[in-house]
């Protein structure tokens, strides 16, 4: 009997700031520590720059600093999430993004995610926020940070 159900929605929860953000586990490419971080001139303050991996020039997000949920940890202890991009973009193939912690692989129940409506106006990057039993976390629109980060670069390009 396998052990994956379609009932359940595999993801990766991950430290953001001051809240959680729930990345769909399929859009994961890998997860790195202590990685070199260069800047990249005139992007904003939330670009926190971009790393070398397997050959690209990945942009390097801070998914806190854009959605303003408090400031990043000291960089140098950061991990980050290498994500594949959706948006068939060959000059944006991955873009990733900060986190604090090291990355928690979540089985979530489809019928436990429930959608937290109790806050107005989400998060700028945020689709939405919901409750895994107690915790809450936020779902990312990663379209629109993909938008974001391609945009940003073109502009400091």
């Amino acid at each position: 009997m396998s052990s994956y159900s379609s009932d359940e929605i595999r993801g990766v929860m991950i430290q953001v700031g001051e809240d959680r953000l729930l990345l769909p586990n399929a859009t994961v490419a890998e997860v790195l520590a202590r990685v070199a971080i260069e800047p990249v001139e005139g992007t904003p303050d939330w670009l926190a720059g971009q790393i070398v991996w397997h050959g690209w020039n990945v942009p390097l997000l801070s998914f806190a600093g854009l959605a303003g949920l408090g400031a990043e940890p000291a960089m140098r202890n950061n991990r980050v999430i290498v994500l594949k991009a959706l948006g068939n973009d060959a000059a944006l193939p991955y873009f990733a993004l900060l986190t604090a912690s090291f990355p928690q692989l979540v089985s979530v129940p489809r019928d436990s995610l429930l959608a937290d409506a109790s806050e107005e106006d989400l998060p700028l990057g945020v689709q939405m926020r919901v409750l895994l039993g107690e915790q809450g976390a936020l779902l990312p629109d990663l379209e629109v940070l993909e938008k974001m980060v391609a945009e940003a670069m073109a502009a400091a390009a």
